[in-house]
């Protein structure tokens, strides 16, 4: 369980340090133009850029969270039958509506994810 933690950390670290490293990258082209109209396109540019990278954080951190749920519920379902076989029937329908429940998780961070790309 430790392992896992430390894992998930890490790559957290790395996205983190990797979007505080495009920052600098993203503001160097705002501050290049020289009009008005340059600008503004300059603005929606990184506007959407940010967009997709809010919408790819968004469906990146509830995919990963839902594996690592998925994969801990699958687990302790196996381990649960191992220990209990006449049980089977009940674990198994248990864990089934525990993975559909975390799959809707998923599925409302993408509806969160396109409504972020186009409606905002």
């Amino acid at each position: 369980m430790k392992a896992i933690r430390k894992h998930i950390l890490t790559v957290a670290l790395l996205v983190a340090a990797l979007t505080i490293l495009t920052i600098p990258a993203l503001a160097a082209g705002t501050e290049a133009a020289a009009s008005e109209a340059a600008v503004t396109a300059a603005a929606d540019a990184t506007a959407s850029s940010g967009k997709a990278m809010a919408a790819g954080i968004a469906i990146g951190l509830a995919a990963a969270g839902g594996a690592v749920g998925m994969g801990l519920a699958i687990a302790k379902s196996v381990d649960g039958i191992s220990r209990q076989p006449e049980a089977e029937g009940k674990i198994r329908t248990t864990l089934m509506l525990g993975l559909v429940f975390v799959e809707t998780a998923i599925i409302y961070a993408l509806v969160v994810a396109i409504l972020i790309i186009f409606v905002l």
